[in-house]
C-alpha cells in the first residue's frame, strides 16, 4: 500500500494485485481514492506484458509462478525495502540507513535505537518490519534524517542495491523453515543486510556467534556481547556496566544495566547493539545514557507502565502463549505477582511452574481459562477474579514494596477484549490510577 501511494502521487501507473478474492470496502476506497485499481483473486500472468518492474509485498513468496514469469522475461522485481531505498538515495543522499535483523529483538532493538536519536535532537524514525513503511517514512522525512530500518528476512530476498551505513544482526534460530527451507538459506538472507557495505559502513555482529563461522563483512566490523571486546564494540561486564568502544579506541561507560526500564538478558543485549547503531546515527554518550535510561519498550512487549512504593508493574499483554510468557518470567528477578488468563489456547501451563521457583509471591487467574490455570497450577499461590479490571486490582493490591506486578497472560485476550492491544491499554490505564491515588 506504501508503495501504491507514492506512485500514484508520482502520477506513474500502477495496478496492485492481491489473492484475496475480495479487499474489502474501505480498502477499495482508498484505492478509488488513489486511482490504482485492483485485481483481485488472482495474479494474472497477463499483468505482465504492460509491466515494467513488480513490486512485492513481503509475505508474497518470490517462487510463485508469477514472479518466477517476471524474473525469465527480464523483469525487475523487488520489494518496497528496495524500492524505499531507491528513493531515499535519490531524494536525500545523506541520509543514514540503520539496519536491524535476526531472528529476535528485532522490534525493540529499532524502537529503542530511534529513541536515542530522537533523545539525541535528530529526526529519526523507528520503520520497515515494525509497522511503518520504510517508504512511508522515506516520503514523510526531512533531509539529513536517520531511517532505523527492521529488516525481516522475507525483505531482504529482494533487495538489490539496499545499503545501510550500520546493519546489525542480533542473533539466529530457526524460523520461517517453511518459506526458507533450511537454515542455510535463512542465514542467507540474514546476511544479505550487509551485502552492500563498503569500508567506511559499520558490521554489527554479536561476539562469539557460531552462525557467523567463515562470515567476513565488508564494513568496519563492531560486536556486542558479555564479554569485552577488542576494537568496536559494546558490552555488559559481570557487574551489569554496560560499556562502549568507538572507532577511535576509547572506552566509556554507558550506564547499569539496573539503569534500564525493560529487563531481562535480552534486552541488555538489544540494548548493546541499539547503542553501536545510534552513536554510527550521530547520538553522543549523553544522549545514549539518557535515551537508554527513559526507553520504556514497545507497547505491550513486558514494557514498564508505572511504579509506586517500591513496587514496578510491566505490561506484557503481547504474551499471548506459554513461549512468550515463560520469557518475560525469566527477564524479571522477581517476587512476582503475575496475571495469568483469557482465552486459553488448549497447550497446558504446567511449563511456567520451573520459571516461576524461587520469584513467586502469587498467582491471579483470570477470564476463561481459569479452569484450566487451576488444573495445571492451582496448587501454586494464587487468587482467581474472572473479571479483568478487578483481576488487575486484586493484583495490585497483593503487592508488596519489591514486588513486579506482571501481566503476561500466555492466552489470547479474545474472551473479554478485541485483541491483546486492548487489553494492554486498559492496563496501563487501571496501573495509572493505582500509581497516582494514595
Amino acid at each position: 500500500m506504501a508503495v501504491a501511494k507514492h506512485v500514484a502521487n508520482a502520477n506513474m501507473p500502477a495496478v496492485l494485485t492481491d489473492r484475496n478474492p475480495s479487499p474489502g470496502a474501505e480498502l477499495l476506497a482508498h484505492l478509488t481514492r488513489l486511482g490504482v485499481p485492483g485485481v483481485w483473486g488472482d495474479h494474472p500472468i497477463s499483468l505482465l506484458d504492460v509491466a515494467d518492474e513488480v513490486v512485492l509485498s513481503p509475505v508474497v513468496n518470490p517462487n510463485i509462478q508469477f514472479v518466477r514469469e517476471a524474473t525469465q522475461r527480464g523483469i525487475s522485481v523487488i520489494g518496497e525495502l528496495e524500492f524505499a531505498h531507491r528513493v531515499l538515495r535519490q531524494k536525500d543522499p545523506d541520509a543514514l540507513v540503520l539496519a536491524i535483523t535476526g531472528t529476535n529483538g528485532k522490534s525493540t532493538t529499532t524502537d529503542m535505537a530511534a529513541h536515542i536519536l530522537k533523545t539525541a535532537g535528530l529526526f529519526a524514525f523507528a520503520c520497515g518490519n515494525l509497522g511503518f513503511p520504510f517508504l512511508d517514512a522515506v516520503d514523510a522525512a526531512p533531509p539529513g534524517a536517520r531511517f532505523v530500518a527492521e529488516c525481516s528476512s522475507y525483505q531482504l530476498e529482494t533487495i538489490v542495491d539496499f545499503r545501510a551505513e550500520a546493519a546489525a544482526i542480533l542473533n539466529l534460530t530457526p524460523d520461517h523453515l517453511a518459506r526458507h527451507g533450511a537454515m542455510e538459506a535463512y542465514l542467507k538472507a540474514k546476511l544479505r543486510v550487509f551485502e552492500r557495505q563498503s569500508s567506511k559502513d559499520l558490521c554489527i555482529v554479536p561476539a562469539n556467534a557460531d552462525f557467523l563461522s567463515g562470515f567476513s563483512p565488508a564494513g568496519q566490523s563492531a560486536r556486542f556481547g558479555w564479554e569485552r571486546v577488542e576494537g568496536i564494540g559494546a558490552w555488559c561486564d559481570t557487574d551489569g556496566n554496560l560499556y562502549v568502544r568507538g572507532a577511535q579506541g576509547a572506552v566509556a561507560s554507558v550506564l547499569n544495566r539496573s539503569e534500564l526500564l525493560i529487563p531481562g538478558n535480552h534486552n541488555v543485549e538489544n540494548a548493546l547493539a541499539a547503542i553501536l547503531l545510534a552513536m554510527r546515527g550521530g547520538a553522543s554518550i549523553e544522549a545514549v545514557r539518557l535515551g537508554l535510561k527513559t526507553y520504556p519498550g514497545l507497547a505491550h512487549r513486558l514494557a514498564f507502565c508505572g511504579e509506586k512504593n517500591g513496587i514496578k508493574v510491566y505490561n506484557d499483554s503481547k504474551g499471548t502463549n506459554v513461549d512468550a510468557t515463560l520469557t518475560a518470567i525469566r527477564a524479571l528477578p522477581g517476587p512476582l505477582v503475575l496475571l495469568l488468563g483469557g482465552e486459553d489456547k488448549g497447550s497446558g501451563y504446567t511449563p511456567l511452574r520451573e520459571a516461576l521457583e524461587g520469584k513467586l509471591r502469587c498467582l491471579v487467574f483470570l477470564g476463561d481459562a481459569i479452569p484450566m490455570l487451576e488444573r495445571d497450577l492451582g496448587d501454586l499461590p494464587h487468587l482467581t477474579q474472572k473479571g479483568f479490571g478487578e483481576a488487575v486490582n486484586k493484583a495490585l493490591s497483593s503487592a508488596k514494596p519489591g514486588d513486579q506486578v506482571l501481566l503476561s497472560p500466555a492466552c489470547a485476550s479474545f474472551d473479554q477484549f478485541k485483541n491483546f492491544e486492548e487489553r494492554g491499554e486498559v492496563f496501563e490505564s487501571l496501573a495509572r490510577q493505582w500509581a497516582f491515588n494514595s
